[in-house]
């Protein structure tokens, strides 16, 4: 997945940021979604790495997924911004393993949960 996701960044559009981020979203039957960052002038019509990787899998009928992995183009590893982990409370396990990896292949694994420790989901809505 590494040189999968070092490809990726090449697709990424940053060019107000500078920082590119690409996403691998695997399904729990073994498919895999790619997403890269796309950003805007408007900086509002910009959307995430993970989220696109997630919006496809989801646009393609699938909603049973096994891991993420995401890779920033920086030497530090990045995790995911707010939004995106609002959407992967509504779509993931609590304990589905997220993979972050800096541009080198360093990597830190936390569950949704670790990222989302007090989650607001349906069940708030209720």
């Amino acid at each position: 997945m590494i040189n999968e996701l070092k490809q990726l960044l090449n697709n990424a559009y940053a060019p107000y940021s500078k920082y590119r981020v690409a996403a691998i979203l695997e399904t729990n039957d073994g498919k895999s979604f790619t997403g890269v960052n796309i950003e805007n002038a408007s900086f509002g019509a910009t959307i995430c790495a993970e989220r696109v990787a997630i919006y496809k899998a989801i646009s393609e009928g699938y909603r049973s997924f096994k891991k993420l992995e995401i890779m920033v183009d920086d030497d530090k590893i990045g995790t995911c911004c707010f939004l995106c982990r609002q959407v992967m409370l509504e779509f993931f396990d609590k304990n589905m393993p997220i993979y972050c990896y800096d541009n080198k292949g360093n990597f830190e694994m936390f569950k949704v949960s670790d990222l989302c420790p007090y989650p607001f989901s349906k069940e708030n809505l209720e």
